[in-house]
This record gives structure tokens, C-alpha cells and sequence, in this order.
């Protein structure tokens, strides 16, 4: 081929059909040219017809027949049967008075057996068909071969799984049965459907997504493999030719399925390229890996492709670039949401200032999120000395957790302690505080423990839904009773929260905490508070850091699955 390679689909096709006309007539002119056999007879050509041969008169070895076709030159149906391939029959109807077929007799046969359990049919001339063939009743055959002789249509390519049981063994073999009629007769054929080697490759090729074809470039025969076919979604009676291979490759391949079939026309092997099809809408990717099959004159008479399918390959690793790139910016959308939590964080919930040790209070405090990924959720606490000499106290839990959370979460602590600059009571900024909440439009509520505790030690506090403060004082802990305990912020509007007023002593340690202390599944809260105060008893340390401490490496407190905050402060 010294062409040059074609630059489009329609180009390329007649690039192969230039291949195969000059193909063929090399051969005939090969065929058609004096010959060197006996007689100056030309050779025999792969183009030339095969010729049916005259039966001979007497042949050695011929099982008797039956036929009543058979004519007394020894033409007939019967004498055809040795060249078929497969077993092959010649069945006669056997009817009742009423011309229901019941029954065939076998009246000619060939040698072929299609299963090595299975008599030649040759063997079974003169037998029904029933008593030669036993399982054709349940297998539905008998009645297939009694249509074909009442209405004379064929059987074409039936598929049956023969059984049938012999010296005490069960035998089985899928057979695929074509028959028709012949006069009044049936000439029936069949073959294995395949072999126990057939049906490894055919599973072979499945599970390695290959397949393979064969174009014969002189006749125009094209035969494909199971795989071929399941790989183009073709029909394995009609296989696609050359041309057809063209018209659905993807443009951007073109030049190299030129090269690569211009390498196996010029009998080159093995060649290997990879190319995309267009396949019912669907983008195929394959190996393909070819070689040619040189005729007597050393030019490719005919084409073997093997392709392997790397479409599930290629979706699989598709998919998975699409993952990681989704994780990759999940993590980076999670590490920005963490330096936003760690900046909240420090802004919401800071350290401690050596004001509130100058009014007599040692105050130490913990944050723990439910979630390990998030540095600050809805929990937050307050504690700070205000102008008027008081020092603001105050615990709450907006509901939720990540931003949201954190969002309500500022809302709630920045309006308290604007709210606590006004002198108003415990009650008061509770109720005001509500009302906030109640105003805003995401409906969520929350929970809250705010007061101030005043120049004389004296807790001035109201509660909002929240569990109460505990109190350790001499070397008991309990939590403290509130007068009234007021509802959920969010949950009540116009509600007006109570005071309630607790005076502290000199060594008095106040424990402020959310429920995820205390909450667990399927438990009462009352059994958790409990148990914070029975660990809050047992510790023993007074000062607020190394009991807060304690409390989080306390394995029963530990496992919470909520945020938790705890709020330690000591009256020395």
C-alpha cells in the first residue's frame, strides 16, 4: 500500500476496498492462468464453486434406509445426510386414524453424535423416534418437529436442553435443532451448542472483556466471537464488516486505525493500537491487536482482530478521578470551615483575664465539639467582670452543630452581654434574650444559664430549659434549685423568666455545663446529671482547671455525642 493514509471515514473505506478489489483479482488472475496439474487443469482457487459430486452407486459402510425418496439410481434425500456436519435425520410422520402426528420413525441417519452418550443416528434407523430419543417429549422437541411437518414452516436454530437418563445415569446436553420438511417427511439437524471449552472461552471473554473476528477478505465473510459482539452490542449473525468498523470510529481516531489496519493489510504483526467507537451513543474504548492471514501468495487474504474492552476500565478510573477531586475539595472546604471555627473559637470563647481573680473568682473552662473535625459548635459560655463591678456568668447551647450552629451561637453570646450592660436583672435579659430568639426565621431554639454574681457573692440567676449549676460545698456537690425553671429559648414568646438568687461562700466551686455532659441515648437526664455530681464529689480537687480536667478524662463522661462545654468558678 503506497497510498497515503486517508484523512476521513469515507476515505479510508475506499482505501479498503481498493485493498480487497486488487486482492481478488490477483487471485483470479492466478486461478484463470494454465495450471500445472494433471492435463494442464487449472488449480483450484479459494473463488472457485465447490461442485457437488454424483453419489456413487454403492458405497461401503452405508447404514440401511428406509427413505421412501429414495429412488432406485440412489438419488434422494437420504444420500445427502453423510455431508452434513451435524446429526442428521430423516424422520416420518407416525399418525392416528385422525392424522394427529404422535409419534416420528426414523428412516435415515448419518454417523455424527452430537454428545458421546448419544447413539449416531445411523444406529436408530428403524426405531421411533420417541423410543431413540426419550427426553424429546418434555423438552418441547417432539412438538417443535410435529409443527414443522403440519404446517411446513422450518425450524430454525432451536435451542434444546436435552435430558435423558440411561443405564441409571442422567445425561444432559444442550443441542440447537433446525429442521424442515421434506415431501412428507422431516429432515432434521443438530449440534452441540457448545462444548464445555466453547462455553470457558465464551466466559473467558466475558470476564476479560475481549473478544475477536475474522474478516475473510476474498469471500467477504466476517465471523466475530460471543465477546466481539457483546463489546459493539452487535447481533453474532450479523457481525460488522470493515467499513462498518469506519463509520463508527470517533474522528480523533481516525489516523491511527489507519495506520494501525494499513500495518495488518501490508502483513505486518503483530499491530496494536487503541481506538474509540461510537457504540448506541456510548464511547467505547478498545486494544485492538491484529494480524493477518497470508494466502498461498503471501498477501493477507484475511484479517484476525482481538479487542479488549477498557470502557469499564476507564469509567472505573473516571469515576474515581471524580472522587478524589470531590474529597479534595470536601477537605479544602473543611480546613477553611476549621480556620473560621479556630477564629471563632478564639473570639468567642477566650482565655481568661486576671480581672476576675482581683474580685476574688478562679475561673477555668472546656470546650469539647461532638464533631472531631469542627473547633467550635453551638455550646458557649460567659464569664467577665462588667463596669458596675459585677462579673456576668452565663452558659448556653444553641442547637445544631457546624457553622449554622456557630452563627446562632455568636448571636445569642454577643446579644447577652450587650444586654448585661444595662444592669438589668438575671430574669430580665433572659427575657429579652428570647424574645430574640423567637424573632429569628430559622425557628431554632436554645438553652441558656445567665446571671452575674454580685460585689457580696451572691448568684443572682435565671434558667431558660438548661440544666442547673452545680454546687460543691463542703465536700458535697448538688445542683442548685431554681425557684422557677423557664422554657427553651425560642419556644415561648412574651414568657417573662424569674431570678433566683444564691449566695456563695469562700470556697464555694460553681460548675456551669451543657446536657452533652450528662445527655445520653436511651437514658434519663436525670441519670446523668447524677452521675456529673457523684464525679464532681469524688474529685479530689478544688482548684476549676484540674477538676475540669478530671471530668473530661473521665471515661463515663467522655463518651458524649453532643457538644460539651463545662464552666468552672471559685469563690476564694
Amino acid at each position: 500500500m503506497n497510498f497515503p493514509l486517508p484523512d476521513t471515514a469515507d476515505a479510508l473505506k475506499g482505501m479498503i476496498g481498493r485493498e480487497v478489489s486488487s486482492l481478488r483479482a490477483a487471485v483470479r488472475r492466478t486461478s484463470e492462468g494454465p495450471g500445472d496439474g494433471p492435463g494442464g487443469t487449472a488449480l483450484a482457487s479459494p473463488l472457485q464453486s465447490l461442485s457437488v459430486l454424483p453419489p456413487k452407486a454403492e458405497t461401503d459402510g452405508i447404514s440401511p434406509c428406509l427413505c421412501s425418496t429414495h429412488d432406485p439410481d440412489g438419488s434422494g434425500v437420504c444420500t445427502v445426510l453423510p455431508a452434513i456436519p451435524g446429526s442428521a435425520v430423516l424422520l416420518e410422520p407416525v399418525s392416528d386414524e385422525a392424522g394427529v402426528v404422535l409419534d416420528f420413525r426414523i428412516v435415515a441417519g448419518n454417523r455424527v453424535r452430537s454428545a458421546d452418550w448419544l447413539e449416531a443416528p445411523d444406529r436408530q434407523v428403524g426405531q421411533r423416534f420417541l423410543e431413540a430419543r426419550p427426553g424429546a417429549a418434555h423438552s418441547g422437541l417432539l412438538a417443535a418437529l410435529t409443527e414443522v411437518a403440519d404446517s411446513g414452516r422450518p425450524l430454525d436454530g432451536r435451542v434444546v436442553d436435552y435430558t435423558e437418563q440411561r443405564l441409571g445415569r442422567i445425561h444432559r446436553a444442550p443441542l440447537l435443532y433446525s429442521a424442515a420438511r421434506c415431501g412428507e417427511q422431516v429432515l432434521a439437524t443438530w449440534r452441540p451448542v457448545g462444548s464445555p471449552a466453547d462455553v470457558l472461552t465464551i466466559d473467558a471473554q466475558y470476564l476479560a472483556s475481549m473478544g475477536w473476528g475474522n474478516w475473510d477478505l476474498l469471500s467477504g465473510t466476517v465471523t466475530w466471537s460471543e465477546g466481539l459482539t457483546r463489546i459493539f452490542h452487535a447481533d453474532v449473525r450479523m457481525p460488522w464488516s470493515l467499513e462498518q468498523l469506519c463509520d463508527a470510529l470517533l474522528a480523533d481516531d481516525l489516523t491511527a486505525f489507519s495506520e494501525f489496519l494499513s500495518s495488518v493489510l501490508a502483513g505486518e504483526e503483530p499491530a496494536w493500537t487503541r481506538i474509540r467507537f461510537l457504540v448506541l451513543g456510548e464511547v467505547r474504548t478498545l486494544d485492538l491487536l491484529g494480524r493477518p492471514v497470508a494466502g498461498t501468495d503471501g498477501r493477507p487474504w484475511a484479517i484476525n482482530l482481538v479487542a479488549r474492552d477498557l470502557t469499564p476500565q476507564i469509567r472505573s478510573r473516571r469515576r474515581l478521578a471524580e472522587t478524589e477531586r470531590e474529597s479534595d475539595r470536601l477537605r479544602r472546604q473543611t480546613e477553611a470551615e476549621r480556620q473560621v471555627a479556630d477564629a471563632l473559637r478564639e473570639a468567642l470563647l477566650p482565655t481568661y483575664s486576671e480581672a476576675l481573680a482581683a474580685v476574688g473568682l478562679t475561673v477555668a473552662a472546656s470546650y469539647r465539639p461532638a464533631e472531631p473535625d469542627s473547633a467550635v459548635g453551638g455550646d458557649w459560655y460567659k464569664c467577665r467582670l462588667l463596669p458596675d463591678g459585677r462579673v456576668l456568668v452565663a452558659i448556653g447551647d444553641a442547637s445544631g452543630h457546624g457553622l449554622d450552629a456557630v452563627a446562632r451561637m455568636a448571636q445569642q453570646r454577643h446579644a447577652l452581654a450587650g444586654l448585661a450592660q444595662t444592669g438589668a436583672s438575671a430574669g430580665e435579659i433572659t427575657t429579652w434574650l428570647n424574645e430574640l430568639v423567637c424573632s429569628d426565621p430559622a425557628g431554632q431554639t436554645a438553652t441558656v444559664v445567665a446571671g452575674h454574681i454580685d460585689r457580696d457573692k451572691i448568684l443572682h440567676w435565671a434558667c431558660a430549659g438548661h440544666p442547673a449549676p452545680l454546687l460543691l460545698r463542703d465536700g458535697g456537690a448538688e445542683p442548685l434549685g431554681a425557684e422557677v425553671r423557664g422554657p427553651l429559648l425560642g419556644a415561648l414568646p412574651g414568657y417573662a423568666y424569674e431570678t433566683t438568687s444564691t449566695p456563695l461562700r469562700p470556697g464555694d466551686l460553681l460548675v456551669l455545663y451543657t446536657d452533652g455532659m450528662v445527655e445520653r441515648r436511651d437514658e434519663d437526664l436525670a441519670v446523668g446529671i447524677d452521675r456529673l455530681t457523684q464525679a464532681v464529689t469524688s474529685s479530689s480537687t478544688r482548684e476549676p482547671q484540674a477538676l475540669i480536667d478530671a471530668l473530661v478524662a473521665d471515661l463515663e463522661l467522655a463518651g458524649h455525642g453532643d457538644d460539651a462545654c463545662v464552666l468552672a468558678i471559685r469563690v476564694d
